[in-house]
Parts: C-alpha cells; sequence; structure tokens
C-alpha cells in the first residue's frame, strides 16, 4: 500500500539518510548522471529540513520510502536557483521552489509524480506564493548516455501548467558518472502562476 506523507520542516530530519540513498540511485540515472555521496546529499538535504516553511512530500511502500518531493520558498535555496530571478527581477519572496522529485523506477507511471506535484503546490497555495518554480537539466538529443527508451518529462511538465522559460536558467557543476571532474551543466526552469 502506497503512502503519501507530506512532511514540514524538521519533520524531514528521521528521513534524510533514506532520501539522500534514493537521491543517489535516481540521478544516476540519464539525464542527471549524477554520482553523489550519501554525506553531501543529507548536507544538502538539511536545508529543506532547516527551513520552516519546506516540504518533502514521501511516498512510502509498506513504510519504505519509495519516491521524495521537496520545496522552499526561492529566498531560502541556494544562491545558484535565486539568480536568474534577480537577473529578471522578479521578486523572490512571490516565488516557491520546487526541488528534486524521485521515485523508484518500480513505482513509476503510478501517479505518484502527480501526487508530489498536488502536494507541493497545494503547500506552496496556503504560504500564498503566486509563483512555483523548477529547474531541470538540459541535454543534446544525440547525449551518448542517453538510453533508447528515454522518455522526456515535458509533456508531463506542461500538462501541468509549466512554461518553460528560456531566459531563466541556472549553472550547476556536480561529479558525473562519465566524468573524473566535476562537470557543469545547465538547467532551465519552468514556472506556474497561480492567483489568489
Amino acid at each position: 500500500m502506497i503512502e503519501i506523507r507530506r512532511l514540514i520542516g524538521p519533520a524531514i530530519l528521521p528521513h534524510l539518510a533514506d532520501i539522500a540513498r534514493l537521491r543517489i540511485r535516481v540521478f544516476r540515472e540519464f539525464p542527471y548522471l549524477y554520482d553523489g555521496s550519501v554525506g553531501y546529499e543529507q548536507t544538502y538535504l538539511e536545508s529543506y529540513a532547516s527551513a520552516a516553511r519546506g516540504v518533502c512530500v514521501l511516498a512510502l511502500d509498506d513504510g519504505v520510502v519509495i519516491g521524495a518531493s521537496t520545496g522552499l520558498p526561492l529566498e531560502e535555496a541556494d544562491e545558484a536557483f535565486q539568480a536568474p530571478f534577480k537577473e529578471a527581477d522578479i521578486d523572490l519572496r512571490s516565488v516557491f521552489y520546487f526541488g528534486e522529485s524521485v521515485l523508484e523506477k518500480s513505482h513509476r507511471g503510478q501517479g505518484i509524480g502527480h501526487r508530489f506535484f498536488d502536494e507541493r503546490e497545494a503547500h506552496a497555495a496556503e504560504l500564498r506564493f503566486p509563483i512555483t518554480t523548477f529547474c531541470a537539466v538540459e541535454r543534446p538529443d544525440d547525449h551518448p548516455l542517453k538510453p533508447a527508451d528515454y522518455r522526456s518529462n515535458e509533456a508531463f511538465w506542461t500538462k501541468r501548467g509549466y512554461l518553460l522559460r528560456p531566459d531563466l536558467k541556472a549553472r550547476l557543476s556536480w561529479q558525473q558518472v562519465d566524468s573524473p571532474d566535476e562537470v557543469s551543466n545547465l538547467l532551465a526552469f519552468r514556472t506556474r502562476a497561480r492567483e489568489f
């Protein structure tokens, strides 16, 4: 039985290690190709736990974490995510940033991704944020590590009302499975506006 649980701020803490391990497994896949460590991941995730208005939506299968999705006000996110909005003169206080969503392969295609968005959007709406946003890494269609059966999330995001913002891009570096050194990556934002 799948349980979806929305946790706020410090309530995330007991689950950090499970979420960190899941993130490493999922983000190792294309398109992120991330070669991460549990220690770094736990430190990164603590920023969501220490944010009073941060949220983590967990998916559990018989009590085991099989999915997680995060978010926090953009003004509390890393500077790399804030910078494109500052440059575009968008008030950070109006934006709620959705971090990453990760889900075990065995549980994909069952509507859990929609639940992740539902819960984070509801949390942002309760906090009266008029804009929600997230970013995703950009990869060329002919990338050598792109699986033949790879399916983009673009249609899913569009159906959810998120529009690609070519003017909002972040640059982040991380260790990748295909390189001995950290690689600089470009991430494009998608936004959705809500009226209250």
